[in-house]
């Protein structure tokens, strides 16, 4: 059976942004075009702009799609990952998901977080979304990390513990670790899973 329009439309969606990815982390924001994506892609650049719209929404797309590691449209609190850590009765064992949630989302989205942050002070359609991402992560954190409150005791008070598990499961401090100083993504994980639990439970 053939496929249909809307399988041939999602296909190529899907590869314009394959496409994009790579040429946005190798290159930057900067140096890479609308017209370079479509070569990648093996589609024409209308094609990206009746697809996208323009190269700030292409990006955007992009980096929710990472976010989320599909196209499905459900917020990373509403993810089976999140409900997860939200249900789990230890301490112990919701910081340990909580971290691999995070590290999940981490290897798809932390060289695109750089290219972003990068950017983002000379472009100001980035400044914002560089901004909505930050908050995002803090209302994940914060969202998190309250609920481990409710289950133990913590070492520090809530709004600390928010401030800890914000910044080690930031793509700061991955892309140090793992990007830049050859960390494996599961050393990284290890490594945020017992520092969590050292820092917060007692």
């Amino acid at each position: 059976m053939s496929p249909t329009r809307a399988e041939k439309a999602r296909a190529t969606r899907t590869r314009i942004l394959d496409a994009a990815s790579g040429l946005f982390v190798e290159n930057g924001w900067t140096r890479t075009s609308v017209e370079d994506v479509a070569r990648a892609a093996g589609v024409a650049t209308q094609t990206i702009y009746y697809t996208f719209g323009t190269k700030h929404a292409l990006f955007k797309e992009l980096l929710d799609v990472s976010v989320a590691g599909d196209h499905d449209d459900v917020a990373t609190l509403e993810r089976p990952w999140a409900r997860a850590v939200l249900t789990e009765p230890d301490g112990d064992t919701h910081l340990a998901l909580h971290v691999a949630g995070a590290r999940a989302v981490l290897d798809r989205v932390a060289p695109l977080l750089r290219v972003l942050r990068d950017a983002s002070s000379a472009v100001p359609e980035l400044g914002v979304l560089w901004a909505a991402n930050q908050t995002q992560r803090r209302t994940v954190a914060t969202t998190l990390t309250s609920a481990l409150a409710d289950k133990a005791p913590l070492r520090t008070s809530t709004t600390t513990a928010v401030d800890a598990t914000y910044t080690l499961l930031g793509p700061d401090t991955y892309g140090t670790l793992v990007l830049d100083l050859g960390w494996t993504p599961q050393a990284w994980q290890d490594w945020a899973t017992d520092a969590l639990q050292r820092t917060l439970l007692p």
